[in-house]
């Protein structure tokens, strides 16, 4: 008989942070962008081409229709995914975080391609909003992070109960001491997300916008924290830290239920490449296709780490936990 998996805690603060939020920051939005319809010009500019000059025009609605419909639609998937799949804290706060960043970012794109234009007689007379694009992902990165700070944290949930006898373990004699770690990279991510920040640089240039390094100086910093990665098994569990310390996954001795090595598609399981939520609400570093360590731990989580020599590596953590509940009874 299969034991149900527990309901992801926090509900509430999962439903203010990932939905509550994003909800009023487009109502607040609309609520300005409608305060400011007798000072725009008709019609506006709604479309804007790659030097970020207008070349499309419209009404205040076509203006503000696609940018805050998408949002509160994205914000109900975040919502949704962290309400019911959200046992571990790294995924509710990817939701929150998420739901939150994006809602900024197509916020100020909205009000910023709107204040530019504010008291013109005609719509072609606006400048570019370069500028504008620039401060929209910068925001939406911070209002981010911060979004994702404030999620609670998962209560520590140590067991005595034996780790899965079916699950492989490593012989070691009592007195014997054992650490294992790999280091994994992404190669294919590496290039994507590489191609990404030279784009932002030739454009930041051809367009004479400086304000686009911004973004790539964003997504340069974001590769750095999710396409390398430490992974390491000892006293301390499992811990897997990108170079520069977050974001990183602790899996401590006294959550481990079972530790397996398994095959991994990053695409057919978690979507792609890098921290990522899977099926099932398994949280993961999936940085290329191939072996990992998946991890069941307490209350229900799933943590999966692509990284060489898995069984190894798994082995070892169930060995080690086996002996972290056999201090735990003797103490």
């Amino acid at each position: 008989m299969t034991t149900p998996r527990p309901a992801p805690p926090h509900r509430l603060a999962t439903t203010v942070t990932t939905l509550v939020v994003p909800l009023l920051l487009v109502l607040v939005t609309v609520l300005v962008a409608l305060s400011w319809t007798p000072r725009l010009p008709d019609p506006l500019a709604v479309h804007w081409d790659a030097a970020m000059r207008p070349d499309g025009y419209g009404s205040l609605k076509d203006a503000v229709a696609i940018p805050l419909l998408f949002a509160p639609l994205f914000a109900v998937g975040m919502w949704a995914l962290a309400f019911w799949a959200g046992r571990d804290t790294a995924t509710r706060r990817i939701a929150a975080g998420s739901a939150t960043g994006l809602t900024v970012l197509m916020s100020v794109v909205v009000l910023g391609s709107l204040s530019v234009q504010l008291d013109l007689a005609d719509a072609a007379d606006v400048p570019g909003i370069g500028h504008v694009i620039a401060w929209a992902f910068a925001g939406g990165i911070v209002a981010g992070v911060l979004a994702a700070l404030v999620v609670p944290r998962d209560a520590p949930m140590p067991s005595r109960a034996p780790v899965d006898p079916a699950a492989p373990r490593t012989p070691l004699a009592n007195s014997e001491r054992a650490a294992w770690s790999r280091t994994v990279t992404s190669p294919a991510g590496a290039w994507v997300g590489g191609a990404a920040v030279l784009v932002n640089v030739v454009l930041a240039l051809a367009l004479r916008t400086p304000a686009l390094l911004i973004v790539a100086a964003a997504l340069g910093l974001l590769l750095a924290t999710m396409l390398v990665l430490r992974v390491s098994v000892d006293a301390r569990g499992l811990v897997a830290r990108s170079p520069l310390g977050w974001p990183t996954a602790h899996v401590p001795l006294d959550e481990v239920v079972a530790a397996r090595a398994i095959r991994v598609d990053p695409f057919g399981e978690f979507g792609g490449w890098g921290y990522r939520i899977g099926h099932g609400g398994r949280a993961g570093f999936v940085l290329r296709k191939g072996e990992g360590i998946e991890v069941e731990r307490t209350g229900g989580r799933v943590l999966v780490v692509t990284v060489d020599d898995a069984a190894t590596g798994a082995a070892l953590l169930n060995t080690l936990a086996d002996r972290a509940r056999s201090a735990a009874t003797a103490g």
